[in-house]
């Protein structure tokens, strides 16, 4: 019997070939697409789909000294397990973005910054990780600073608040237009016939929180012209947990109010007020969250999505280039930060309603002091 061969895999040869190029311009389209010609990178990258070509990890590790990797901490569990789905639905996006192009990412835990910035050192070194997905980003982020100062590449989710200017092609990031999608949902329910907007957000101070804010108070000024005490009248703050929201619109309620709909800066507390409303006996009092959770959906809480998918797929840009296969080096002019639009999603206002409520369609809402209007 005749022992079977196994079949032979492709070899950069085999391209070139089939291509029409050198061996070495294949070798820059998979190292260096940057400086190949658009139209022969395209042509050597269809001869590498049809023969179904894979460059060898390791070898192309030991000649480049790149890893092919991201590092990406691990954020510690909060125990908010409803706005915390953000991060596990943003690193599934980027990991999936990452391998279409060769790149794979690694996890790792840290005990605070300083320790994230000695892990991210000590990957660099022994050439375990080519570039840096930085998240958890807030008002005057040490580690910013710390990569910047050591030359690691990376790309932050999230705006480095405090770290001016924000166009620092030295600190690029990525994030979501918290502004323009909470004035969206405030636009929505002013459409509505609604004008006693409610914002329930979170203490001052927070510089994603701040920035949706400032999206609501867009909108109810442009619509009703309100000044600034008659937007703080309409604010209710309490910290990002569904039980503080809860009890802060239950506070509300007692005390009396008019608010006709509720704004919220993020999905843990749209649905503590949405209980708070429920229960009270209004169940169709609209409440709009933020972050677009399973929660939300789950629960039929109208939303804001970020669209993280877009959010994973403009950070792997920045820090490879648009069709990159390599993390690009440090800083760079030609790069700039990116600010990406997030979509309302309107649901129906009924308790558990996962159903998404149809173009121009209609239900029916309700006052806070119990006057039926429409939602």
């Amino acid at each position: 019997m005749t022992e079977a061969r196994a079949p032979q895999l492709p070899t950069v040869d085999d391209v070139a070939t089939r291509a029409g190029v050198s061996r070495q311009t294949v070798s820059n389209v998979l190292n260096s697409p940057e400086i190949v010609r658009p139209e022969t990178r395209e042509r050597v990258q269809a001869a590498i789909d049809v023969l179904g070509y894979r460059p060898h990890a390791s070898a192309r590790r030991l000649r480049t000294r790149q890893s092919s990797t991201i590092g990406v901490r691990l954020d510690p569990v909060t125990g908010n397990g409803v706005s915390g789905s953000v991060f596990d639905r943003f690193l599934h996006a980027l990991v999936e973005h990452a391998d279409a192009r060769g790149m794979r990412v690694t996890l790792f835990t840290a005990r605070d910054d300083e320790d994230e910035l000695q892990h991210y050192m000590r990957l660099r070194d022994g050439a375990d990780i080519d570039g840096v997905v930085l998240t958890g980003t807030r008002y005057d982020d040490p580690r910013t600073a710390g990569l910047a100062a050591e030359g690691i590449p990376f790309v932050a989710f999230g705006r480095p608040w405090g770290a001016e200017p924000l166009d620092d092609p030295a600190r690029l990031w990525v994030d979501v237009d918290g502004r323009a999608g909470v004035q969206a949902a405030t636009e929505h329910l002013v459409g509505r016939g609604l004008r006693r907007i409610g914002w329930l957000g979170w203490p001052a101070g927070s510089g994603t929180g701040d920035d949706r804010r400032r999206g609501w108070e867009a909108a109810m000024t442009a619509a009703f012209g309100h000044g600034a005490a008659e937007l703080r009248a309409l604010t209710t703050e309490a910290e990002d947990r569904v039980p503080e929201a809860r009890i802060a619109i239950e506070r509300l309620l007692a005390a009396g109010t008019d608010l006709e709909a509720l704004v919220c800066a993020s999905d843990s507390l749209g649905l503590g007020a949405m209980m708070a409303v429920r229960e009270a006996g209004l169940p169709h009092f609209p409440v709009i969250g933020f972050d677009n959770t399973p929660v939300a959906k789950a629960v039929g809480l109208s939303s804001v999505d970020q669209r993280l998918d877009e959010v994973a797929r403009a950070t792997l840009a920045l820090l490879m280039g648009e069709q990159g296969t390599r993390v690009l080096p440090h800083g760079g002019a030609d790069r700039h930060p990116r600010l990406i639009t997030p979509q309302l999603i309107v649901r129906r206002s009924s308790h558990l309603a996962p159903v998404e409520e149809e173009a121009g369609g209609t239900t029916s809402g309700d006052h806070i002091n119990g006057k039926e209007t429409q939602e």
